[in-house]
Parts: C-alpha cells; structure tokens; sequence
C-alpha cells in the first residue's frame, strides 16, 4: 500500500500526463488515502477530468475536490445562450428517447432535471452537457421513472458481480427494497466500489442503489 506522499507524486504524474488536464495550476495534497484537489482548470470537462485520473491512482480511498473553473474571457457564453444550446443538444438525441429533461442555467452552472427512463439515460444527459463551453459545473437532478425490480433482481446483481475477475477478494452483499439495491460489505479499491455500483445499476427496473461499501487494503 503506497504511503500518502507517493500517492501524492503518482496522482500529479497522472495528471501532467493526462492530454486532458492542464495540470499547472491544479495542486494536490494527500491524506490518509484521502486526494484534495485544488486550483483552477478552464473547462468543467477538464475539472471532471482531473478527478478521474486521481481516482484511478493506486492507493487512492476518495477525492475531495476544490477545483475551480475560470473561463477565459472569450469562452463566456449568456445563460439563455448555453440553456438554449444544452436544450438542443439533449433534444437530439436519440439515446434519451425523447426523455423530457428540462434544464436550467445560472451563472454558467447548469441543473438538469425531469425523469429519465434508465440510469444510462441519466448519465447520457449529463455527459452531452458537460463538455459544451461556457459551462462551470452541472447538477444532475434528473430523476428515474418508477418500475419495479424483477424479484430475482438481487441474485442477478450477486452472479455479475461474483463473474468479474476485478472484483476478486471483495466481499459484497446486496439487497432489494422494491426499486432500491443496497450495496454493503468491503472492496479493496475504488474501481471494485464502481464496478459495483455500475452493476447493480445495470439491473432492469432498478431506480436507486445506496453504496455503503468499504475500501479495505489488502
């Protein structure tokens, strides 16, 4: 288990690295595992970016991110101006089908809200916006509509999860109240605790799961 001082040097070669972050003016500090990003990038995109490739550092537990974003002037866009283009972009496409999202602009942040027919969908909407210029942050307040878990959704999320060789060594249970999936038990990452996450969601009808995992090192 890297120490938090080598997690600190790995997280900031990542991100010199990474074609994706500017890395000049984003500091890193390290605690018990724990990354704090600081400073200011000049996208959101660039923003999410850079908490992505802390999170895929070995050793890494969490990250808490303080990352600002400081549009160039030239790159400012009017909030009826980027709610009008994120509205368009989130009309065209397909793969929301037709999912009525409403969004809302201030500032440059946008709120997304409305229901959504799948957690894909929700994630869709999400990443059409957050990559349009102008934007400094984005709430995803969409909702998934109501269906019912199959009953035999728990067994389905236990066999995916115990068929992935990333999960070796986790030790998860999983349980059902009607649409929720509850996730507890230990991983020894933070790519088993998403992977995780990621297949209970995959569960048709599932409308919320609660990760009460824990990352413990080997």
């Amino acid at each position: 288990m890297p120490d938090d001082e080598a997690i600190r040097q790995n997280v900031l070669e990542d991100l010199q690295w990474s074609p994706g972050v500017n890395a000049t003016h984003i500091g890193v500090s390290v605690h018990d595992g724990v990354v704090e990003l600081s400073g200011h990038v000049e996208t959101f995109a660039e923003k999410l970016e850079a908490e992505h490739v802390a999170l895929s550092v070995k050793g890494v537990k969490g990250v808490a991110e303080e990352i600002t974003v400081r549009l160039p002037s030239e790159k400012k866009t009017s909030d009826s101006e980027l709610a009008d283009r994120a509205a368009r972009l989130l009309s065209w496409d397909a793969r929301l089908h037709g999912d009525p999202i409403k969004v809302k602009v201030e500032r440059g942040w946008i709120t997304l809200s409305g229901q959504a027919r799948s957690p894909r969908a929700r994630d869709v909407a999400l990443s059409d916006v957050k990559r349009l210029s102008g934007v400094v942050g984005v709430t995803n307040a969409i909702t998934l509509r109501p269906a019912p878990a199959p009953e035999d959704a728990k067994g389905q999320i236990e066999d995916a999860i115990n068929r992935q060789s990333v999960m070796e060594g986790a030790v998860i249970e999983v349980s059902a109240q009607r649409g929720t999936i509850i996730l507890s038990g230990s991983v020894h990452s933070w790519a088993q605790r998403a992977a995780a996450r990621h297949t209970a969601w995959a569960a048709r009808g599932v409308s919320d799961v609660i990760d009460n995992l824990h990352i413990v090192s080997r």
